[in-house]
């Protein structure tokens, strides 16, 4: 009976914790306007090169949060504070050449097409090492799905794996729904308008983490 009960108590919590990582991820993000305004401007290869590099950058800062650098950052004011005007600054520098369309550039050629999109690939990957989003939900949400008791190294890798695999769903969700969009927004004038739209987006996204997330308390 106890060791029903305690399969009970887990399957309740991953259940909380998938659900929470789900409605954390439809609120708005630098990820949704930068892999939409991508995928409208570059095309879907482009969207579905960054969001593996998204993957990737949220797998990498989950595994350093789960091995201890969630802990550092929570008991150090400036590191968490370097680590969001980093973030800021980059997700401000990825709103600018969004409203530029950068994007929208035509690489020629097979070669130029795998740079490109290796290009974006890594750009996905520094965007989530820096964004200020997932350092918090890993910071601050993360821990308190984590036992209070014993080692916590291997629950929260296995946390981590969920928040990328759900993650990467929506994101994908995003970038094919974005790829199907794309012919009614292809129009140069509606399609600039789009950008511009998610460029600002992501600008206030910037700012809204900058001036309110003054700590992982918060």
């Amino acid at each position: 009976m106890r060791l029903h009960d305690i399969s009970l108590g887990y399957a309740t919590m991953l259940a909380s914790y998938v659900m929470t990582v789900f409605v954390i991820e439809l609120t708005p993000g630098p990820n949704m306007a930068y892999l939409a305004a991508l995928t409208l401007g570059a095309g879907r290869r482009a969207g579905l090169a960054a969001v593996a590099g998204v993957a990737i950058g949220l797998a990498l800062i989950g595994v350093a949060a789960a091995a201890g650098l969630a802990a550092l950052v929570a008991a150090s004011p400036t590191i968490w504070t370097a680590l969001r005007w980093a973030g800021g600054l980059y997700l401000l520098y990825l709103a600018w050449e969004t409203w530029r369309g950068e994007a929208e550039t035509s690489p020629a050629g097979t070669h130029s097409l795998t740079r490109t999109n290796a290009r974006y690939f890594s750009r996905g990957v520094i965007t989530n090492i820096l964004n200020p989003k997932a350092a918090l939900f890993y910071v601050a949400i993360v821990p308190r799905f984590l036992p209070q008791t014993g080692p916590t190294l291997g629950y929260g890798l296995g946390l981590t794996a969920i928040s990328v695999a759900v993650a990467t769903a929506i994101h994908l969700a995003i970038v094919l729904l974005a790829a199907r969009l794309h012919p009614v927004l292809s129009q140069p004038g509606r399609l600039e308008r789009t950008r511009h739209l998610l460029a600002i987006g992501l600008a206030a996204i910037a700012v809204w983490f900058l001036l309110t997330t003054t700590g992982p308390s918060t």
